[in-house]
């Protein structure tokens, strides 16, 4: 059969969105997996599809795929995306839309200038809602990644819809993100895999930030690494309530105004192109 997909992107973040509620076709993780392949395949970092939602008080359900075939519970890049696909698909003509999750719900609202701001919901610092194995929540946390890698790593650990692991570092240009990157992702502390982002603090009003996503690699953007990084800043002090966040495909502002409150995140989204795929 013919799967209809649309190409998009997020600062460089890559998604497939595939609409499964105008056309009946079931996805496996090795399907998946071979879309991905940027030579073979359609190519993507994730893909993302577009389902009727379970509960009335949401639009949409919003699934997130990595390009291995593995779910991800949030995509910050990516549900920015997803409202810019909906509305464009004659789905919604909603200006403001909920998404149900794996991990709960969030809200997406286009703005006058194209950009689309997405309430990521609070961010959970208990180590057990990471998860990450710790006696107790701290700030920063010791990790060391073994023979593999003789260097110990302060990092934040919080879970900003997905896990994510931050580490400070003098630049990210020189960042070992391809060679720790991986260690910390697969790391046995953290038992369901990480998001591991590699923060330089520019400023108090900015970062730059390089992330391995967990299940893809390094991409050129990550929304909810993003979010991860900021917050992070913020309880180290280090950082203001607002932040931009310079990504290598390019910037995000991020607000938190911390204790209770949920996290703001405004970006872009592209479209790229359509197509159709023999499946």
């Amino acid at each position: 059969m013919l799967l209809r997909f649309t190409k998009m992107h997020g600062l460089g973040n890559d998604f497939m969105m595939v609409d499964l509620i105008s056309q009946p076709v079931t996805l496996n993780p090795k399907l998946i997996k071979e879309l991905s392949d940027r030579r073979f395949g359609i190519g993507f970092d994730q893909l993302l599809t577009v389902r009727p939602p379970a509960r009335p008080d949401s639009d949409f359900r919003y699934t997130i795929y990595n390009a291995d075939g593995s779910e991800a519970e949030q995509c910050g890049n990516g549900a920015r995306c997803f409202l810019g696909f909906v509305r464009d698909e004659g789905l919604t003509t909603k200006s403001t839309i909920r998404l149900e999750t794996s991990n709960g719900n969030i809200t997406c609202k286009l703005g006058k200038d194209g950009n689309v701001t997405v309430d990521m919901g609070k961010p959970a610092l208990q180590p057990g809602k990471v998860p990450f194995v710790a006696d107790s929540p701290q700030i920063n946390y010791q990790l060391s990644l073994g023979p593999e890698y003789p260097d110990t790593f302060s990092i934040s650990a919080l879970n900003v819809g997905n896990p994510h692991a931050v580490i400070t570092v003098p630049a990210v240009d020189s960042a070992p993100v391809l060679e720790a990157g991986p260690l910390v992702e697969r790391h046995p502390r953290f038992p369901e895999g990480v998001n591991v982002g590699f923060m330089e603090v520019v400023s108090r009003k900015k970062i730059r930030l390089r992330v391995f996503e967990r299940g893809v690699g390094e991409t050129r953007a990550c929304g909810s690494g993003a979010c991860a990084a900021v917050v992070a800043g913020i309880l180290q002090g280090v950082l203001d309530d607002t932040v931009d966040v310079e990504l290598t495909g390019g910037h995000l502002s991020i607000s938190w105004g911390g204790d209770n409150d949920t996290i703001k995140m405004t970006g872009p989204a592209c479209r790229v192109y359509e197509g159709r795929l023999q499946i």
